[in-house]
């Protein structure tokens, strides 16, 4: 595999939102996620979910930029966290908070915050590299193809 997220810096990161503001870490977080220690590695997954998609279904403007980095890191047989890594993809495919809400609120629309838009693009970003299932599927660890059979299921709908 190439050298994992060379693109990160094509990214506006600083002019994203995620939950806590700025998305300018989220470069740093997805480059610890690389990390040798698998407990740096974790300890880096978990602080990057819960700014794009906190309590596992909120998701935010930064989430769709984060996706494919997170695609990338789930291939790389080198990072600790690939099963966790899938699990956050079929997260965020599922995720339909925002949209739910507006149909109860539809006000929700008319907020200078798009985020019924952020979710569909987020969603619309993990379908995306669908073709990556393939190779996760074909992977030796049981674990990563479960998670990966997973997540292939709520790519169907």
């Amino acid at each position: 595999m190439e050298t994992p997220l060379k693109s990160l810096s094509h990214v506006p990161w600083r002019e994203l939102q995620d939950s806590t503001g700025s998305a300018a870490e989220i470069p740093e977080l997805l480059s610890a996620i690389t990390s040798q220690d698998a407990d740096t590695a974790i300890a880096a997954l978990a602080r990057l979910r819960d700014r794009i998609c906190q309590y596992g279904f909120v998701v935010d403007q930064a989430t769709a930029a984060t996706v494919p980095f997170l695609w990338e890191l789930a291939q790389d047989s080198e990072v600790a966290c690939r099963v966790q890594i899938l699990q956050l993809l079929k997260n965020i495919a599922d995720a339909r908070q925002w949209e739910s809400t507006a149909v109860a609120y539809p006000k929700l629309l008319n907020r200078p915050e798009n985020y019924v838009g952020w979710e569909r693009e987020a969603r619309q970003a993990v379908r995306a590299h669908r073709g990556d299932i393939g190779g996760l599927l074909a992977e030796s660890d049981g674990e990563v193809v479960q998670a990966t059979k997973e997540l292939a299921a709520a790519l169907t709908d």
